[in-house]
């Protein structure tokens, strides 16, 4: 295997990676002082720095590879889950002011005071099977393919490079080195990314050559719209699917609300949401489209541009276009945007681990014993992802990013559920929200094993007249509704068939028990600035979807 990088482009890669670590070293010398220090960069982060830690932190591996490889697999459909930027707004406006008001570290945490302990140890576990599920698995797998991909090194050793190189940084630094060592890659990310878009436009023509030459030869590749009983990506789950999915992901989920919880007040953490939303409708333009130049390019010149994989869509584009020294800053970037991916869900396992597990358990426990136990706990669930990469594989087709929206679906109603109706309801109680999120555990692994195990069948188009099967099938987009809708009628017809909460326990921990004082502190955080950024990017929402329908 050949790797693509030249001299220049070492130098420049070396330079990137310097930096990185000069700043990773700066933060390790100011110390971490406490769990607080070391979790939560000490509550003191600004929004500039939350905003672009939270694009960071989502803009992953699942992207550069990923979502490239599903615009070159199948075009523009999956566009419609890089349009959550006014869901990531709720995260600023429905459920921040909640989070800071508990004084909580992690999501578990918040259960525990608006439910009970049950919910905040399920939660827990959840999360951590969820992240192996997920984000460490998929980005270790990304990162094992752009490595061997641009060095020339077989894929384990990329992938296990790029882990011990980001287990390095964070696990020193915590939350101050993760929070900004991103902030620096976000922006390395987008310019090298949106240099390949432009040169990849250039190389194929200009932006009318690009969409004749893709409809000519896939007349749907450019439809963000399919037809609602489309097998793949019916328009219905897309949007109301994806909807679940954004609301789980960008508002309940310890590893993007945890940047938020770094603000020192409410206001900061808000502007700092608004800013991550902006930042998160990039997406579409440096990596679904580079996605889709690279079909264009493999149909007109097949020879140079040769694609076995789709997922290697996005490395094939750095080696074929990219002048040397060019390809060392993009280089850059795409390992920027797996390491701090990484980076991210590292500290979030930790977090939820040593607070919401061994603390819950030995609470005397000093400080210094509590971050050992948090690192220690990343290092294992690193080794049970790479474990799991195998299995991955067999999901989704073994496209990344359809992997990654296929098991999301599944863990996101139960828990986006309980935490919905845990805000907005004050009704709801304990019992309602243990059973929900049981039941939507046992319907998850259900789910997927079926999928496992019928797997031959389904890639073969076979059909078996057998309930199971037939469960295995159902449209992941619309499992996810449909998982939702039930995990709201189970939660709701508990909490009314059981005891009514003590409101008092809950005092502004939902809409419903708010005092006069909180509704007015509230009020007081609220910008004619932020609320006007905030609608403008609702429309420009808007517009993106009318055009590219």
């Amino acid at each position: 295997m050949k790797g693509v990088l030249e001299g220049l482009d070492w130098i420049v890669l070396g330079i990137y990676f310097l930096a990185l670590l000069l700043l990773a070293l700066w933060i390790f010398l100011q110390k971490n002082k406490n769990t607080e220090d070391y979790f939560l960069a000490g509550r003191n982060a600004g929004w500039f720095v939350i905003g672009a830690s939270i694009f960071a932190s989502n803009i992953g591996s699942e992207h550069i590879v990923g979502l490239a490889g599903t615009g070159f697999e199948t075009g523009t459909p999956m566009a419609h889950y890089e349009l959550h930027s006014w869901i990531v707004l709720l995260l600023g406006w429905l459920f921040l002011p909640f989070y800071f008001r508990s004084g909580v570290y992690t999501m578990p945490e918040f259960l525990e005071k608006r439910f009970d302990s049950r919910s905040r140890w399920f939660l827990s576990l959840f999360s951590l099977i969820a992240y192996v599920l997920t984000k460490v698995s998929v980005t270790i797998y990304a990162g094992g393919i752009v490595v061997s991909e641009l060095i020339g090194i077989p894929f384990w050793y990329g992938a296990i490079g790029v882990v011990i190189f980001t287990g390095l940084y964070t696990i020193i630094g915590g939350m101050k080195a993760v929070i900004y060592t991103e902030t620096m890659q976000a922006f390395v990310l987008i310019l090298g990314s949106l240099i390949i878009t432009v040169l990849g436009l250039e190389e194929i023509g200009g932006w009318n050559e690009l969409k004749s030459t893709v409809i000519e030869n896939s007349p749907n590749h450019f439809n963000m719209w399919r037809p609602s009983n489309d097998p793949d990506f019916p328009w219905t789950g897309l949007l109301f699917g994806g909807t679940i999915v954004g609301l789980w992901y960008w508002c309940t989920d310890q590893y993007i609300v945890q940047r938020t919880l770094a603000a020192n007040n409410i206001k900061i953490g808000r502007r700092g949401v608004i800013f991550g939303a902006y930042l998160k409708l990039f997406p579409i333009f440096i990596f679904l489209i580079p996605g889709i130049i690279a079909f264009a390019l493999s149909i007109k010149d097949p020879n140079l541009f040769s694609i076995e994989k789709s997922d290697s869509a996005f490395p094939m584009l750095v080696k074929t276009l990219l002048p040397a020294g060019l390809k060392g800053l993009v280089a850059g970037g795409l390992m920027a945007a797996l390491m701090s991916s990484l980076a991210s869900v590292f500290n979030s396992c930790s977090t939820i681990f040593t607070i919401d597990i061994y603390k819950k358990l030995k609470p005397k426990e000093s400080e210094k014993k509590l971050l050992r136990v948090g690192k220690l706990a990343t290092t294992i669930i690193v080794v049970l992802g790479i474990i799991w990469i195998p299995i991955m594989q067999k999901i989704g087709g073994g496209v990344m990013y359809q992997y990654l929206q296929n098991v999301q679906s599944y863990i996101a109603p139960p828990v986006a559920a309980v935490f919905l109706l845990g805000i907005i309801w004050k009704r709801v109680n304990s019992n309602a929200a243990i059973t929900t999120l049981i039941v939507g555990l046992f319907l998850l692994f259900l789910r997927l094993g079926s999928e496992i195990y019928f797997q031959t069948e389904i890639s073969s188009n076979k059909v078996i007249d057998n309930w199971l099967f037939v469960f295995a099938t159902v449209n992941f987009s619309h499992m996810a509704i449909l998982m939702f809708i039930f995990s709201l009628i189970l939660c709701s017809i508990i909490s009314l068939l059981s005891e009514v909460p003590d409101y008092d326990k809950i005092t502004g921990l939902t809409l419903g028990t708010l005092t006069k004082k909180q509704k007015s502190d509230t009020t007081k955080t609220y910008g004619n600035i932020d609320i006007a950024l905030s609608v403008m990017l609702v429309v420009v929402v808007i517009i993106i979807f009318t055009k590219l329908s």
